[in-house]
């Protein structure tokens, strides 16, 4: 029987290349998405994953939600935290809003979505956590104060939860991307975005698909000696 993945925010962008990568290696895959219905349609259309729409940021609807894919695709086995919003601004014109939303939504959605799954994967003895965090996250950047922030939690919750779930065969890891060509990046003006690929050694941006070789290799059998670990996929940007 094929092992079951959540991958939160998987519609679009890294999460889609996540999905389509985990259906490729066997999983039963579920992908999560907040609110555009007619992209997680056409995901659904073209790729054959089905999509559930509910609000990662809301406890309530995360219990529910993944009870609802357990019922229908059974226990889950794999969860990735891919889930983000942006809402950039300096700390002088941002809003306690635009704080709170990145927060709840960015690392808020890691305490929610692996409360749900966590019980499960602990009788069962088995499990696989991803969080994508971000190379912002390791770094900082100008702007940012509330996407850093979460990302940062990111990885200090994913070194706690591994130390939890070490001894029932849980692993939790996280992947760290730099600057991918997804929409998200798209949206920067051409000259910062020049000035960003001058910064990475390789020499241009990220593709989607790489991060999500990552988080195959993580789920898989193949890591099961791998947990705690941050995996940074940036082109060489940031080293630490």
């Amino acid at each position: 029987m094929a092992r079951v993945a959540i991958v939160t925010g998987g519609t679009r962008g890294i999460g889609r290349a996540i999905c389509v990568a985990l259906k490729d290696a066997g999983f039963s895959v579920a992908a999560n998405y907040g609110g555009n219905d007619e992209a997680a349609q056409r995901f659904s259309e073209e790729t054959g994953i089905a999509a559930y729409r509910w609000n990662v940021a809301d406890y309530e609807a995360c219990q529910q939600g993944c009870a609802r894919v357990a019922e229908e695709h059974g226990s889950v086995d794999a969860l990735v935290n891919n889930a983000g919003i942006t809402r950039d601004a300096t700390i002088i014109r941002m809003t306690h809003e635009d704080w709170q939303a990145v927060i709840d939504t960015n690392l808020g959605s890691c305490f929610n979505m692996a409360k749900a799954v966590f019980p499960g994967m602990r009788e069962n003895r088995f499990g696989r956590i991803v969080n994508i965090g971000s190379i912002n996250g390791q770094a900082g950047q100008y702007g940012q104060v509330n996407y850093a922030a979460a990302k940062s939690g990111i990885h200090g919750f994913t070194k706690a939860l591994a130390q939890e779930g070490a001894r029932y065969n849980i692993t939790v890891n996280a992947i760290a991307p730099g600057y991918i060509d997804t929409d998200m990046v798209a949206a920067v003006p051409d000259n910062v975005l020049e000035k960003i690929i001058a910064g990475i050694p390789v020499g241009r941006l990220g593709h989607a698909d790489e991060i999500a070789r990552g988080v195959a290799f993580l789920v898989s059998d193949d890591a099961t000696f791998v947990t705690g670990s941050t995996m940074s996929i940036n082109g060489g940007q940031h080293m630490y």
